[in-house]
């Protein structure tokens, strides 16, 4: 049965982003399934990023906010035999010669040294705002773009797996902080490459992998039951 015009919608869905489309995209679909009802997202994910991704519809939009204050867990698959200008596998590989790849142990030194509050500054393929324009947008025009640093918080960061010149990290952080920016620093410590080949989003607050639909299984157009009920989206932020 054909839905109104515009219904009556107010509440969270979490769409678990495949690879390839944008955020705004996503955005925009869910958009078409609430017959336009406005609709936002709680935090980008880059196009080559996959995973949680928070969408507020109707009143919800107001709530965004208090959504991408939240903290916020990844799994990065880093590769350090090459470097990318931008941190990552959109722009084109530049190898590095690694005469005595990391063991296992310095690699876990490593990585445990990104715990805690840390200063990072963030890739220059990215929406941080340079003398007003997004330093994506300075970079693509082949201007030189420099961002300073700023504090950022890791709860937590562990390897995984690691076998050169691939490894896998999960990282707990507050807001503000880029996993491309980790590929980055990780291989000037330790004196590799460094760019992420994944970067999977698990984690917006409460809000998991758990409870993210697949683009696939979403409905023509969505109803109220399809969504999160803005009072349960309340308990959630709390």
């Amino acid at each position: 049965m054909e839905q109104p015009s515009k219904p009556n919608l107010h509440g969270v869905i979490v769409i678990d982003k495949p690879r390839g489309p944008t955020s705004m995209s996503m955005v925009n679909l869910v958009r078409r399934k609430c017959k336009k009802v406005k609709t936002g997202h709680a935090g980008t994910l880059d196009p080559l990023a996959t995973g949680v991704l928070v969408l507020g519809v109707g009143k919800m939009t107001k709530k965004l906010g208090l959504m991408m204050d939240t903290d916020k867990r990844y799994r990065t698959v880093i590769d350090l035999s090459a470097t990318t200008s931008g941190h990552d596998a959109e722009t084109e590989r530049e190898e590095v010669q690694v005469d005595s790849p990391p063991n296992r142990q310095e690699m876990d030194d490593a990585v445990a040294s990104f715990a805690g509050d840390i200063m990072q500054a963030p890739p220059i393929f990215s929406a941080v705002k340079v003398d007003g324009h997004r330093a994506y947008a300075v970079a693509r025009k082949g201007k030189e773009v420099k961002l300073e640093p700023r504090k950022v918080t890791v709860h937590s960061i562990s390897v995984v797996e690691y076998a050169w010149p691939l490894v896998t990290i999960d990282i707990a952080c507050a807001k503000g902080f880029y996993v491309r920016s980790l590929a980055r620093d990780l291989g000037k410590q330790l004196q590799t490459g460094g760019y992420c080949t994944e970067i999977r989003r698990t984690e917006v607050g409460r809000f998991t992998l758990d409870i993210a639909k697949q683009l696939e299984t979403l409905p023509e157009f969505l109803m109220q039951e399809d969504l999160i009920h803005p009072d349960q989206v309340m308990e959630l932020l709390q």
